[in-house]
């Protein structure tokens, strides 16, 4: 299968949502600068959702005279944005913010029946998953269970081909867990057909998102929410989370977000969490719908030929 990251994802939603005349008229590369040919007939735009630090695009941006091949550059969060501005002096005028969106979701209706605590995540492996295994093994409530669906194959075979064998061990942690159910590798449709069923989404993250669709999406829902607040994870998830403070030593990390996870049951049943919990979905769907993203995109690509046009 090819590969259909977040990135892939969130391009194919602003080819579905935009009028094809409008975006042929831009030439948009993802991420890695250059992948795609630059363009001599088009307006050259970078949509950047990596990392300031990744080894495939820190070394192009290093050397200011490639800032000049783009025309604008899109950056998927402030957060991203401001790391971007800072290490490589970036041309601010060349520079704008359009989140990552959402397409309609079923949302979560809160008419629980089971004891059961059901938890997501999926996430890639090296997201973390090494801690919530960690702090699975610390959790104390019995109902409180754990479906795991990190994989390497959401980047397609040869990927899984190159990557997958140094987290075998971590997959075979999660089959042996009592209280941890490995799924593995769904595809992003059947996820969201899912979400709604679950009540918690838990991810100690260790790697410093520029966004995290996978948090947005399961706040949209309507599940409760745990996380680090590394990278730009306190930007996409605003106020509704439960932070657990970034910690480098994993084993600290494990525990506290243990105590974190066996604190969701009680949680849950405090008075005014289903109000919370429904005005996070009302917020999130509001703000990160793909119609109003791709309003925020339309605004800028035509705003963008009318400057050109005078």
């Amino acid at each position: 299968m090819s590969p259909k990251g977040g990135t892939e994802i969130q391009h194919e939603f602003l080819e579905k949502h935009l009028d094809k005349d409008l975006l042929n008229k831009f030439r948009i590369c993802t991420s890695v600068p250059e992948k795609i040919p630059l363009s001599q007939y088009k307006i050259n735009i970078l949509w950047q959702k990596n990392s300031y630090d990744q080894p495939n695009l820190a070394p192009w941006f290093k050397n200011k005279d490639n800032h000049k091949k783009y025309d604008y550059y899109v950056f998927n969060s402030h957060w991203n944005y401001e790391k971007f501005r800072m290490a490589f002096d970036i041309p601010t005028e060349k520079c704008t913010v359009i989140k990552n969106g959402i397409p309609k979701l079923t949302l979560k209706t809160f008419e629980k029946k089971s004891e059961k605590i059901k938890l997501i995540f999926h996430p890639t492996p090296w997201r973390g998953l090494n801690v919530l295994l960690g702090a699975m093994q610390l959790v104390k409530n019995k109902n409180i269970e754990l479906d795991v669906y990190s994989s390497t194959q959401i980047y397609g075979d040869d990927f899984k081909k190159m990557h997958d064998d140094q987290y075998k061990d971590l997959y075979k942690q999660a089959e042996e867990l009592p209280n941890v159910n490995y799924i593995g590798y769904k595809p992003h449709s059947y996820i969201l057909e899912h979400l709604h069923e679950y009540d918690a989404f838990v991810f100690p993250s260790i790697w410093e998102e520029t966004f995290c669709t996978s948090a947005l999406e399961s706040m949209a829902v309507g599940l409760y929410t745990v996380v680090t607040d590394f990278g730009a994870l306190f930007e996409t998830c605003a106020e509704f989370p439960v932070y657990v403070p970034f910690e480098k030593d994993y084993k600290i990390l494990c525990k506290q977000f243990a105590y974190a996870i066996d604190a969701i049951p009680e949680q849950l049943s405090q008075d005014g969490c289903i109000d919370h919990l429904k005005f996070q979905q009302k917020y999130f769907n509001h703000f990160y719908s793909w119609d109003k993203i791709a309003y925020n995109w339309e605004n800028f690509l035509k705003g963008i030929l009318d400057a050109r046009s005078k």
